[in-house]
């Protein structure tokens, strides 16, 4: 399966690795990464999706998608997400993920706004309306302030996690997807008011200012075939 993803930011919180392990799947720990764990409310244009490498799938492989997720690195040491929520607005492909990969979609109606150099996503759940999410940012243009030194180190880890993590069916699946480097710049954050992240279960992240605010104009990906986690009880 090939996907665009466009307009894509990347709102980051550190947290303890004790406060997610136990939203990680058998076989899973947290990843660490420059001493914490992180959580992260992502917001983006999903756009040409296809399977098989067939054609592109018109209209209902193009939607908004703003997920909450968290990081994994699973018993053969491979680096991946945790997905707790991921909001979509067409309800065809949340369905289809759901039963395929046990990815916990929600039907939400979504719109993603751009005026000048600002962009607005809103997403409010079907099943749940106080589950919604209003996130604004500036992209900053100025070349003279790149996503570099140790920022980028931290920036690099937390968006180039190629690969998802999901327990379904009594096993947790890695499913590997592969594209080009996020071309990453720092955003400024102008509105963040959310809900999202507390009903994931972490209610009191949104008190704070994100530690990481980036944004990418966009890439194309592709996921391989989903792979089966060996886990041993201890």
């Amino acid at each position: 399966m090939s996907q665009r993803w466009s307009e894509v930011t990347f709102l980051h919180w550190r947290v303890s690795p004790e406060s997610v392990a136990p939203y990680m799947p058998e076989g899973c720990t947290p990843d660490v990464i420059d001493g914490s764990a992180w959580v992260g409310l992502i917001a983006f244009q999903m756009s040409r999706s296809a399977f098989f490498g067939g054609p592109r799938i018109p209209w209902l492989g193009d939607f908004p998608e703003v997920n909450v997720r968290l990081y994994s690195v699973d018993s053969l040491g491979r680096r991946g997400v945790v997905f707790l929520s991921l909001e979509a607005s067409h309800l065809i492909p949340i369905l289809l993920a759901r039963t395929a990969f046990g990815l916990k979609y929600q039907w939400a109606s979504m719109k993603i706004r751009q005026e000048k150099n600002k962009i607005s996503y809103t997403t409010r759940r079907h099943t749940n309306p106080q589950a919604c999410s209003l996130i604004s940012i500036r992209p900053i243009e100025n070349s003279e302030a790149p996503v570099q030194n140790h920022d980028s180190q931290i920036a690099l880890a937390l968006t180039a996690q190629w690969a998802f993590h999901q327990r379904h069916l009594g096993r947790t699946l890695y499913c590997r997807n592969i594209h080009e480097p996020w071309p990453l710049q720092p955003a400024e954050l102008l509105q963040l008011d959310d809900s999202l992240l507390a009903t994931a279960g972490f209610k009191d992240l949104t008190e704070r200012t994100p530690d990481s605010v980036l944004y990418a104009k966009s890439v194309t990906t592709n996921f391989a075939a989903p792979s089966i986690v060996p886990y041993t009880h201890p």
